[in-house]
């Protein structure tokens, strides 16, 4: 099967049915090559409904979680976006493709040289940091933050991190009883939360078990 016949059916078989209707996510999907950024290993996986491993525990996002995640951010060109663990790039260039201004975090050096080859191959410009977010002393205001592994409890870190009307999509808690979240930052360091739905991601490497942090 060709790949664009594959991501067509994909979309049509997975993303649709899970209520994205986002011309604009619905397109990136179409037109990103997902199985360029799939390891070889798996490239026949490259449009299933399951989390391709990466390496070092890691995994890419189911492709309806991907499409849940950029449809609830609602991203505008022009949008500084922050992405919270690069894994293969694929979300980042997703990313990328609405907002044209990201930077992108990981704690894994291959899997970050990896994720900004491939970004460059395909002319998508994404700044790369390796590093862990929760090491970082500074780390500018952001119009989106999207964290990719689930985080054990609910933090303010990345919210402190977060433009006037900026977003945040995480997910909170473990397991099967993990929730994913959109917290919008409405001015006086208050925040709205909308929950989106129940799912379960890798946690996110070094996440702190404590609701308090210091920069």
């Amino acid at each position: 099967m060709q790949s664009e016949e594959a991501r067509h059916n994909m979309i049509e078989c997975q993303i649709r049915p899970w209520n994205v209707v986002s011309d604009d996510v619905l397109t990136l999907l179409q037109q990103i090559p997902r199985e360029f950024f799939v390891p070889s290993d798996y490239k026949e996986l490259s449009f299933a409904d399951i989390e391709v491993p990466l390496g070092h525990g890691e995994s890419m996002m189911a492709p309806k979680i991907e499409a849940h995640v950029l449809q609830s951010l609602d991203i505008h060109p022009g949008e500084r976006v922050l992405e919270v663990g690069t894994g293969s790039g694929y979300l980042t260039a997703c990313l990328a493709w609405l907002s044209g201004d990201v930077t992108s975090i990981e704690q894994h050096a291959d899997l970050a040289d990896s994720a900004a080859e491939k970004l460059a191959a395909l002319d998508f410009e994404a700044k790369i940091i390796t590093g862990d977010a929760f090491d970082l002393d500074e780390i500018e205001i952001f119009d989106i933050i999207v964290v990719t592994g689930s985080l054990p409890q609910r933090t303010d870190f990345f919210e402190q991190h977060l433009a006037d009307d900026g977003r945040l999509f995480q997910v909170v808690g473990k397991g099967s009883s993990a929730t994913a979240e959109l917290v919008t930052a409405v001015g006086d360091n208050s925040f709205k939360r909308k929950a989106l739905l129940e799912t379960a991601l890798k946690p996110l490497t070094n996440a702190p078990e404590v609701s308090e942090f210091s920069f």
